[in-house]
């Protein structure tokens, strides 16, 4: 063959290497690429292969799966009980007698789960301005089927007076042999003029009641300006005392007034409640 028919060869033949490789996709690299690409990524051997379409490390955002139910109940439930469970750590005290309460929300109650007011109860009580302070006592939450001293009830306003068998309010919380009665209403609403928060109030209430299981009476206001007694009838008013909720305030002594109670006008009668 000669020199020219070569060259024409030659030439024919790369044009023609050239089209296999464009219509193959492979044996040229692209200007400016490296000749070798890394190979893919496949599947990890632990796990699956990253998600197509989100970048390698971006945080997955999840909804959270557990429902905000408000808060309602009627004026009157049908005395059914969720008994929360028990403790699962001891209690801070250590010295006193040992009393066991259980903790139950009347079912008809709904956004106020078991579980959450026994945790706000067993923190108020275990609280170190708490009954346990003086060492006479020590308190431990028990669950359902448990031996227990007294339980504290979480009831709507009808069932209050069913358990408390006093004067029928609707209106005020109570402890009735065994049976230490918190009123919803009061829970969730607190009481007007009381100048604290509700987290204070309630830890009043339990307070308050509890007391009256360890049997303490009613007191009544030892000065203006002072801090009100625990076992005073804060609910109904201050009668120049500031709200307190604690039968311990500086973790010591306890803190009283003169023994005695106020002819105070108990409000009217509530109904049923929905915070939407």
């Amino acid at each position: 063959m000669s020199t020219k028919a070569t060259r024409r060869w030659g030439r024919a033949s790369m044009a023609s290497l050239l089209v296999v490789a464009l219509l193959t996709g492979c044996g040229l690299p692209a200007a400016g690429q490296p000749a070798t690409d890394p190979v893919a990524a496949g599947p990890l051997p632990d796990g699956p292969a990253t998600p197509v379409g989100r970048p390698t490390g971006a945080a997955e955002v999840r909804p959270s799966s557990a429902p905000v139910i408000p808060v309602s109940y009627p004026a009157t439930g049908g005395n059914r009980w969720s008994v929360a469970p028990g403790e699962t750590t001891p209690g801070r005290a250590t010295a006193g007698r040992l009393l066991r309460y259980r903790v139950a929300v009347e079912r008809d109650i709904r956004g106020l789960p078991a579980k959450d007011i026994a945790t706000a109860i067993t923190t108020t009580l275990n609280d170190p301005r708490g009954w346990t302070a003086g060492g006479a006592w020590r308190l431990r939450r028990v669950g359902a089927g448990e031996p227990t001293d007294f339980t504290i009830y979480l009831a709507t306003p009808g069932t209050r007076d069913t358990l408390c068998q006093d004067v029928p309010d609707a209106y005020t919380s109570c402890r009735n042999g065994g049976r230490v009665v918190l009123n919803v209403a009061r829970w969730v609403k607190g009481v007007p003029g009381y100048g604290a928060t509700v987290e204070t109030y309630r830890q009043y209430m339990v307070n308050h009641e509890v007391g009256h299981k360890l049997g303490y009476g009613h007191e009544r206001c030892p000065g203006r300006g002072r801090p009100a007694p625990v076992m005073q009838q804060q609910t109904l008013g201050l009668h120049g005392c500031t709200a307190n909720a604690w039968p311990y305030p500086k973790g010591k002594a306890r803190y009283s007034g003169p023994v005695g109670a106020y002819d105070d006008a108990i409000p009217r009668r509530e109904g049923a409640y929905s915070a939407s």
